[in-house]
């Protein structure tokens, strides 16, 4: 004996309209809710290179701005305490990253240097911006 199946589709239509609302809403509250932060900061213009890498690893950031003005930590400092903080980080063994503006005087660049060299300071960059 043979039986025959019936079988029904039935074609349904989705409607996206609400589904539309809904991320429309989310888009709404996530941009509302989210808070851009600024963070302040010294304004420099750093040069230039086309040999640049990436440094991964945790340093003593050393600003020197346009005006030969020097900062740690986004706090001005003089001579001796940059001469102390060297020291500090020489026995911790830390890196030292030079971001010196494309203004600012070679001989500053190079007192701080050597500065570092003359506390023991083994791992000294310079900051630089990638040339496109």
């Amino acid at each position: 004996m043979k039986f025959k199946r019936k079988v029904f589709l039935e074609t349904g239509r989705l409607d996206i309209a609400p589904l539309i609302d809904i991320v429309f809403l989310l888009l709404i509250f996530f941009m509302l809710t989210s808070s851009f932060i600024f963070q302040p900061g010294i304004k420099i213009n750093l040069p230039k290179a086309l040999t640049s890498e990436v440094i991964q690893r945790e340093n003593l950031i050393i600003i020197v701005t346009a005006d030969n003005s020097i900062y740690i930590n986004e706090r001005r400092i003089d001579s001796e305490e940059l001469t102390s903080r060297m020291g500090i980080a020489a026995k911790e063994e830390k890196p030292i990253l030079i971001k010196a503006d494309r203004k600012a005087s070679l001989g500053k660049v190079v007192e701080i240097w050597d500065l570092c060299r003359t506390e023991g300071v083994q791992k000294i960059n310079i900051a630089t911006t990638q040339k496109r």
